[in-house]
Parts: C-alpha cells; structure tokens; sequence
C-alpha cells in the first residue's frame, strides 16, 4: 500500500509538478493553466447558453414568418377560386355549359376568359374544356401544347367530382420557352342538369409567389419551397424540381398537423422551418444554412479567443520580471557562446548551480575542451592535405612540360616546305604552307568564337589539302554574302562538317562529289550556314541514330560522328540550346548539313589570326 502512494506521489512530482523539466517550462504551463482555465471556462459556459438562446430566438421568429406565408398563400389560392366561380357563373359561360353552340356564344365566351386573364399579371392562361368539343384558351396560337392534350394528363380523372377545386403543377410550353404554373382545375356542370360536361383550368404562374420567396428568406443562401401532399415540388426557386419528388426522406415523414423547425442532414446542415396547411393540403418550407444563422455565435467566440489573448499577454508581462532573474545564466552562456564562435576558446563558463542552467554550462565547458582537441587535429591534417596538393601541382606541371610544343611541328614544316622549293617539289611546298597555316590558325586563336570570314578561310586552305589527295574526283563551291563574313561562329565548327564529306559521301559512288557552303538568313536574329553534298547519302536508321543523338545533347559514347557531335556540344555551350546542327539526307541524291546559329557581329579589336 505505501510503495504504492509512493508511486503516485512520484507521478504527481514529475507529471504534474514538473520537477525534472526545465524552468521555462514549468513556469509557461503553471501561467498558462492559471489564465486559461478560468476564462475557456467562463467562455463556454457563456458560449452553449448564448447559442442555444439565440437558436430558441430563430425558431420562433421563423415559425412565426413561416405560419405567415401560410395564410398569405392561402388566401391567394382564393382569390382564384372566386375568380373561378365568377368565370362559371358568368352568363355566356353558363349557356356554353348548357349545350348552345354558337359562334357568337364562344366569342363572347373567350372575351370573358380573357378580361380575367388580363385582370391579373399572374394569370398565364385560361382554358376551358367542354364535352362537345369546344375547346376555348386564352392563348390561343401562343400556345404550343393542345389543350385537348389535357384529358391526357394524370391529375385529369382525379378532379373532384363534388365542385371542389384542385392544384396541380404544370408546363406551359410557349414558342420559345416552357413556363412552369400551378393550375387551378375544376369540374364544370350543366346548370340544368347538374352533371359534369367539362373542366375550367387557371395557369397561374410563380410570380407572386416568387415576390413571396424573397421576402420570407432570412438568409441570402436560403430559399423557399413548397410540397404537395405527396411529397412532390409545388414550387421550388430551381424549376427542374417542379413536379419530381423530393430528395430528402426525412422531409416525407413529417405529421401533418405539425409546424416546427429541425436541422437537415444534408451538405450545408439546413436548418428548416415548416408548416402544413389543411386548407389546401400544401406544406410550406424555409431552408437556409446553419451556419449563416449563427454568425453572432461565431462573434461570441471570437471574442472569448480575443478574451484570453489579452489575458495571456498580461498574465506573462507580470511574470516577465520573475522570469528575468531565470534568464540571466542563460544570456551569460550564450556570451560565452559568442566568444567562441569568434575563435576564444580559452574561456570558461562559471558553473553556480545544478540545475539545467548548471548542468548546460558544465556541458558547455566540457565541449569546448574538446573543440579546442579537435582543431588542432584539424590544423594538422591541413597541413598534410596542403603538401600533398603541392606534389600534385608539381607533377602536373612536368607532365605539361613533357607534352609535344606545337611550335616544333610547326618550324619542322616551314623547314619541309624550304626544302621542297629548292627542290622544285612546288605540291609539296603547297601542302607544307597550308598545313602550317592550320597550326598557326590553331596556336594564335584562343577565342571559342571567331567571324565567318576567317572560318572560310581556314575552311578554304582545308578544302586545298583535299585538293591534292583527290584531284578531279571533288569539287567546291562557296556561296557567302558580303553581309555574313564578320558574324560569330564558334572555332573549328566547319572543318568537321566538310570533313565529313570526303569520310562518308563517297560511299560506292564513282562520280565527281560536290561540295557547296552557303548562308541564307533565318530570322531577323538567326541565319543558317548550310554545307551540302551530292554523295552517297546516309541510311534512314543510321540518320535517325544520329539525329536522336544530336537530340539528346550529350557526348557520343560509341565513336561514331563524334565531329557532328563534338561541334554540336561546342555550339551549345556558346551560344545556348536553341541553336544548333541538323541533318537529312536522301540516299543516291545527296546529305545537308544546318547549322543555325546568332546574329552576332565579332568583337572588334579582338585577335582573329
């Protein structure tokens, strides 16, 4: 039984008291339990009995607005029914009604049809119906549903027989449009005979209930609507419900003597108000969010979060001075900390207690010694990496010095080239001077770009060796405007594309290859330098491979078109992916090279060879 108390004692010093956590801490949650308990508690109290007050209020007031719009309705539908009356008892209907056909009698007849029509805006139409087949619509050519249709209808045999009248929902389908009314229907009878010969059917349309619908709503999100006895839409402010059964079960199962407010289960929560009238068999609805009539019991709450806000900031501005005498240890340590961020490892932080204060400063210390350890080792492996970095240097350097000096293969061809013109060996002197003019185009330009003009030549002097190893077998042509010699081109990019004419144009033809090298404009910013042959041409799959690779814009792998690839690359990195090479070719005619590149005039003052 002790150690139990004891365990619970334990529990209560380190879970509830905190003892083991940090001042901070402690000193955050007493505060805050001590200023938020009272006022969360006050606040909820405060917020259940506000709203379930105001909810109270709004079920009233709705049931009161709701049991208004039943009476008013109601006594709206009577004005029809005696307007009705008035239409029966009218002489020239009365005679119709007895069976004397005239012309005459139908004519005045649908006179009077139409002075009731037009002495209300919210009469669409009036038709009446007689055994003999008189058929009189106020209508008339407007009226694009026959009226005969009517006996069609479902609601037709069920109109009662006892002179009463009834409500049905309907469509009167107009030339260019369809417009939904409720129709007042009633049974005609013979004065004289008193049995039934036809039917007085009153199109009223949803106006004046419309003007009512807006006025009952107490939200701009609600909306009013109205069920028949059945269960179906009599008036709903979406006319594609009219007349379908309603989608909420649980509103088909109300009594018919009741009249009160509930919460619908559906996606906005409605909150419902309803009543059922006797009179007509109707029951009558109001439905707007629940969260649109709570808005003052969102205030409430926001002002009870508002509430212990401010209490929270006053509560910690009185312990700010209590907890100022807990920080001073902290911002001592963290001077400490500053120092040695700035190289001062020497000091040390006084330890005064044992607490967490004490226990962080004694870490602390305990870390710079070892800090200090380790960048003396740190200074030592420097020392190492520095020395064998500078034998690397060393024998990079010897390596360099080690590599072939273009220079001699250049005066070893000067030399070659003196000696075939003592000798008279003037193709040998030829190819010597121009060999030596592409190691000097190589060795005295060291910019990636250089213009047009000097690129031609180089490409020139190429085309001259070719000259002496294929004689009459090739031929060339430049076609170069005035305008394009001093444009940026990147260094060595033609060379590999003549190239590789001579390597694969030749193929198993035997006729006189031609080479021709022209410029047209792109755009205003671009131009393409164009190099075609009238060679072997290239296969459709080998094309492909190469175009696919010239796509990908990366390096070749496999050995092959590596001059096509190698310019690719260069040009890119130069001038940007939007520029580039582009290849096609047709087997037995020839292949084109493209190359797109800039508008750009070289660098004056630069050195061009």
């Amino acid at each position: 039984m002790q150690q139990h108390g004891r365990k619970i004692a334990q529990f209560i010093k380190e879970y509830i008291l905190l003892r083991n956590q940090t001042l901070m801490l402690k000193l955050c949650i007493f505060s805050s339990f001590l200023v938020i308990l009272p006022v969360l508690s006050v606040g909820i109290i405060s917020y259940h009995r506000s709203s379930a007050e105001l909810e109270n209020e709004l079920r009233q007031y709705s049931s009161q607005i709701i049991g208004q719009v039943e009476s008013h309705i109601e006594y709206y539908f009577q004005e029809f029914e005696i307007t009705s009356l008035k239409i029966i008892n009218s002489p020239e209907l009365s005679s119709l009604l007895k069976h004397e056909k005239s012309d005459q009698l139908v004519v005045s007849a649908k006179n009077t049809l139409k002075y009731a029509a037009y002495s209300r805006a919210d009469i669409s139409n009036i038709t009446v119906l007689v055994d003999n087949d008189i058929v009189i619509d106020t209508l008339g050519v407007n009226n694009f549903y026959p009226s005969t249709k009517m006996k069609e209808e479902y609601w037709y045999s069920s109109v009662p027989m006892n002179g009463m009248t009834m409500l049905v929902t309907r469509t009167l389908k107009l030339k260019n449009k369809e417009q939904p009314v409720i129709s007042l229907v009633r049974r005609l009878y013979n004065p004289d005979t008193l049995l039934p010969v036809g039917m007085l059917v009153i199109d009223i349309n949803f106006r004046r209930i419309e003007e009512i619908s807006n006025k009952v709503t107490i939200s701009k999100n609600g909306y009013f609507f109205i069920l028949d006895s059945k269960g179906h839409y009599v008036y709903h402010p979406d006319y594609l419900k009219l007349g379908k059964k309603i989608e909420f079960p649980q509103l088909t199962q109300l009594k018919n003597n009741e009249s009160r407010t509930q919460i619908l289960q559906n996606e906005r929560e409605d909150f419902v108000t309803y009543t059922y009238s006797s009179n007509i068999g109707w029951s009558f609805f109001t439905a707007v969010p629940y969260k649109d009539l709570t808005g003052g019991i969102i205030q409430i709450g926001r002002t009870i979060v508002l509430t212990i806000i401010i209490s929270l900031i006053i509560a910690y501005t009185i312990g700010f001075g209590f907890a100022a005498s807990l920080v001073r240890p902290i911002r001592r340590l963290k001077r400490f900390m500053k120092e040695v961020e700035t190289g001062n490892l020497s000091g040390r932080v006084p330890v005064e207690s044992n607490d967490e204060i004490g226990q962080l400063s004694a870490g602390f210390n305990h870390t710079v010694e070892k800090l200090s350890d380790l960048l003396e080792e740190v200074y030592v492996s420097k020392l190492r990496e520095t020395e064998m970095s500078l034998k690397k240097k060393e024998i990079e350097i010897k390596m360099l010095q080690s590599q072939m000096n273009p220079h001699f293969l250049y005066n070893s061809l000067e030399t070659i080239r003196g000696m075939a013109l003592e000798e008279g060996q003037e193709n040998i002197a030829i190819m010597s001077f121009s060999l030596a003019k592409l190691l000097r185009y190589n060795l005295k330009n060291d910019s990636s770009t250089v213009s047009l003009g000097e690129e031609i030549r180089f490409c020139k002097t190429y085309l001259q060796i070719q000259k002496f190893r294929f004689e009459d077998r090739f031929d060339y042509e430049l076609d170069i405007p005035e305008w394009a010699m001093g444009l940026q081109v990147v260094k060595f990019s033609l060379q590999p594309l003549v190239e590789n004419c001579f390597v694969h144009a030749y193929g198993r033809r035997l006729q006189k290859l031609r080479i021709t090298i022209s410029v047209v404009p792109k755009s205003e910013s671009s131009f393409i330098i164009r190099i075609e042959d009238s060679g072997a041409g290239i296969p459709n799959q080998t094309l492909n491979e190469l175009t696919s690779k010239l796509e990908q814009k990366t390096s070749n792998a496999d050995g092959k078109h590596i001059g096509l690839l190698n310019v690719q690359q260069r040009i890119h990195y130069v001038f940007g992916a939007d520029y580039g090479l582009g290849v096609s070719s047709q087997l037995g005619v020839g292949t084109v090279v493209e190359m797109k590149l800039p508008m750009k005039e070289i660098t004056e003052g630069r050195e061009t060879g």
